[in-house]
């Protein structure tokens, strides 16, 4: 059975909207189309990457032994992946650098498309199938050999945050710390990481019928130089302007970085000037970064964004965090 591109929707899991494009591909997004407006005209960086296919997943349970559908690769920043998960367990790995010479990396010869089959064994399961977190991946002519029936969620999750939050770093899309965590915590939802970021109240606009259950911040690494925090004060003012002061929000402030020792002192100062703002909410609750990956290179892809042992780490001990916390 095929399914229709609105059919395909119940089972999307991480978009805010959908558009159906002319070929009939279908292309999720996780921001609102005043939000990637206004990235459009700050910065070309941004706007690639609000676009991207970040944390977007399918999610249901199933007898069906096989599943495939046509995809259209439109943007890509690093090469990661395409991943299955069957009863918790990833049992497939497709990377994008296999289907994309890499002379080609950078799309300058036009979006590449292909048809991904993935086989699973038989017996009811539940399955998740994760697209690469750092590209713009659509879909079209999904198709299954078996009904299926949507995941069950827990609350919906707004997640802010940059590059780490994005999922640059391990190459993999379902090994992101966001993705780590969330396979244990089965939170809905929707990642607005973009790689490059800062504490910027103007992207904090409506998101129309979008109401969260909570909200994650994890950013600051992109500008703990900053010789005030105004930008981090303003957007706390803005987020609770937003939001309201009862939805709880966690801050994670930023990991340790070794990519720059002279500035350590310099980010450290940085990080408690962030919990102290966020401090001053009662709806806000506080995860220090620095006490989440291990301050080893090996932990890391650059000495800046986690590879997969960091983002492992890091998720896991983020869950214990927000379990900690009653978060």
């Amino acid at each position: 059975m095929t399914l229709t591109n609105e059919e395909l929707k119940e089972y999307y899991f991480g978009a805010y909207s959908f558009e159906e494009t002319e070929d009939g591909y279908l292309q999720a997004f996780q921001h609102t189309k005043e939000q990637m407006e206004y990235f459009k005209g700050a910065m070309d960086f941004w706007y690639e990457r609000c676009t991207a296919s970040t944390a977007k997943t399918f999610e249901f349970t199933t007898e069906a032994t096989k599943i495939s559908f046509d995809y259209k690769i439109i943007w890509t920043g690093s090469l990661d992946s395409f991943e299955l998960s069957v009863d918790g367990l990833i049992t497939k790995i497709v990377y994008m650098k296999d289907l994309i010479p890499q002379d080609e990396a950078d799309l300058k010869n036009g979006p590449k498309e292909g048809r991904l089959t993935w086989e699973m064994p038989a017996g009811k399961k539940s399955v998740v199938l994760y697209l690469p977190a750092d590209a713009t991946v659509l879909v079209r002519n999904f198709e299954t050999d078996a009904p299926l029936v949507k995941a069950k969620k827990n609350q919906k999750v707004l997640w802010l945050g940059d590059s780490i939050t994005q999922g640059f770093g391990p190459l993999r899309s379902a090994q992101t710390y966001v993705s780590v965590a969330n396979r244990i915590l089965n939170y809905d939802i929707i990642n607005q990481g973009i790689g490059g970021y800062v504490y910027d109240k103007k992207s904090l606009l409506p998101m129309h019928g979008y109401e969260p259950d909570k909200i994650i911040i994890a950013l600051g690494t992109n500008q703990y130089g900053s010789e005030t925090m105004q930008d981090v004060e303003e957007y706390y003012e803005r987020l609770v302007e937003l939001y309201g002061k009862k939805i709880p929000v966690l801050c994670i402030s930023p990991l340790w970085r070794g990519d720059n020792v002279d500035g350590i002192p310099t980010l450290e100062r940085f990080c408690e000037n962030v919990k102290k703002i966020a401090s001053k909410y009662p709806n806000v609750k506080i995860v220090d970064g620095f006490k989440l990956v291990p301050h080893l290179s090996e932990y890391y892809l650059d000495n800046l964004h986690p590879n997969c042992l960091g983002t492992e780490t890091y998720g896991r001990n983020l869950v214990e965090a927000i379990r900690e916390l009653g978060f």
